[in-house]
């Protein structure tokens, strides 16, 4: 159970969403600091717990080698036997593997370059500076970590979702959830597609409840640059567009305050929070560097902080597309029997988060017992 969480996951990660937001169906956070985040243990307990409360007959320490299509529904071959079935969930989640670029075959092998599956802490690294490349959710975590550290550190920034920890005196994600912004359903979301390949909003879950944006990261030192477009000649070189990407960040982040401020004025609750409030703009470099020698040394370790991608290898039915994304219409996939929950805007822009997954799982699960009611 939590294998991700056990494996997968360096030792200073929390949640970055609440602790009172932490719930599954006949199950929640119950401990002394609801408005805290979960560490990686106690993530693992809590999804530990609910497996005791829900009772549900789960097979441990079973990998799924392949799902195949068979006359009566489908058969599932484990590394401990086979099992038939009429109808398959994929509840297996879009962060399988790292996303890292194709230029890493192009970077020096005098440096190290890992991934956030490789990486655990600070003390691991070689000595010296860190290159991440990637601002969303990770990236701007570890940026921070090994700037604590007292390395030299480097970060390479593209597209990426600002957000401050709290708004008006409110955790950020208590106004996702109460204004609504949350339950938008994909059939309501103008482009889908680019919805569902949104970065990671830029928060960090800490006792301090801190933001952690761009000018939080420079005034500890983390030097900026642009996107990584190319490796020549040993040299990383840098996209020179930081300027629109910065502002293109800062209106986004303007116009979801906005939301949320229209929805308080609206709704009558603009008396039990703080008052309106905005972020400076995200400050540029006095100077941006366009370029590193990554064989100069100054450069010893690379952290591909690039996204993740789901690995349906194991999938022998013909429902993944050419960029390895599974078809499928609100979790129903495009196979008579077979489903799937936990994908990003599944069926809600909750749909990734602990507590958004049951809306998404009755409407799923109340398709596939239709389903398999018509085929009995």
């Amino acid at each position: 159970m939590a294998n991700s969480w056990r494996y997968e996951r360096w030792e200073s990660l929390r949640l970055l969403t609440p602790n009172w937001q932490s719930r599954l169906p006949g199950h929640r956070y119950e401990g002394p600091d609801p408005d805290g985040y979960m560490t990686v243990g106690e993530v693992i307990e809590f999804i530990g717990r609910f497996a005791t409360v829900s009772r549900a007959p789960i097979r441990t320490g079973t990998n799924v080698t392949s799902v195949t299509a068979v006359d009566d529904g489908y058969q599932v071959t484990t590394g401990r036997g086979e099992i038939r079935c009429r109808a398959v969930v994929i509840a297996s989640g879009a962060c399988n593997q790292p996303a890292v670029p194709q230029i890493r075959h192009a970077v020096p092998e005098s440096v190290e370059q890992l991934t956030p599956f490789d990486y655990h802490s600070p003390a691991k690294l070689p000595d010296g500076g860190v290159l991440v490349v990637g601002a969303s959710a990770t990236g701007v975590q570890l940026a921070a970590e090994l700037r604590r550290s007292g390395r030299p550190v480097v970060l390479s920034v593209g597209e990426h979702v600002r957000l401050p920890r709290t708004y008006r005196g409110r955790d950020v994600l208590w106004w996702m959830d109460a204004s609504g912004v949350w339950d938008q359903r994909y059939d309501q979301v103008d482009d889908l597609t680019r919805a569902r390949r949104l970065p990671s909003p830029q928060l960090v879950g800490t006792p301090e409840r801190s933001t952690l944006d761009l000018n939080a990261l420079a005034a500890t030192g983390v030097e900026l640059v642009g996107r990584w477009a190319a490796v020549r000649d040993g040299h990383a070189l840098f996209s020179g567009g930081l300027r629109n990407v910065f502002s293109l960040a800062d209106l986004k982040l303007k116009r979801l305050l906005d939301t949320f401020d229209e929805w308080a004025r609206t709704h009558g609750h603009d008396a039990e929070v703080d008052p309106p409030e905005r972020l400076a703009p995200t400050r540029m470099p006095e100077s941006t560097r366009l370029q590193v020698d990554l064989r100069s040394g100054e450069i010893r370790t690379i952290v591909w902080a690039t996204g993740f991608r789901p690995d349906y290898g194991w999938l022998d039915v013909p429902v993944v597309d050419a960029k390895g994304q599974l078809r499928h219409d609100g979790g129903v996939v495009d196979s008579p029997g077979l489903y799937a929950l936990g994908l990003p805007v599944l069926r809600r822009r909750k749909s990734t988060f602990i507590h958004g997954i049951e809306d998404d799982a009755r409407e799923v699960i109340a398709h596939l017992t239709r389903y398999l009611r018509v085929r009995h």
